[in-house]
């Protein structure tokens, strides 16, 4: 799982058998200090409900496919999950 952040939404005038009904979301995938990382991904909304702004939990591959309703439908990256917290603990190095 990773952290990332949703920065928009993508529509598509078709979509595969599976796929009818699931938003499909852009993501920007973040390090551990929350800073980007990466390009920009496109996301099937496992959750249903994440939108713009929102911090979420995306998982990718074999994993992502089996998150969604229909299972093994044609896609890299999933959103499973809206982040309401962060706690951070700093240890000394």
């Amino acid at each position: 799982m990773q952290l990332a952040t949703v920065i928009g939404s993508l529509v598509a005038t078709q979509k595969t058998v599976g796929l009818e009904g699931i938003k499909l979301l852009i993501v920007q995938p973040l390090d551990r200090d929350r800073r980007p990382a990466g390009e920009p991904v496109v996301a099937a909304d496992a959750t249903a409900q994440a939108g713009p702004g929102e911090l979420v939990f995306i998982i990718a591959s074999r994993e992502a496919a089996l998150a969604l309703p229909e299972t093994f439908v044609p896609v890299d990256h999933a959103v499973v999950g809206i982040v309401d917290e962060v706690d951070v603990v700093k240890r000394d190095a």
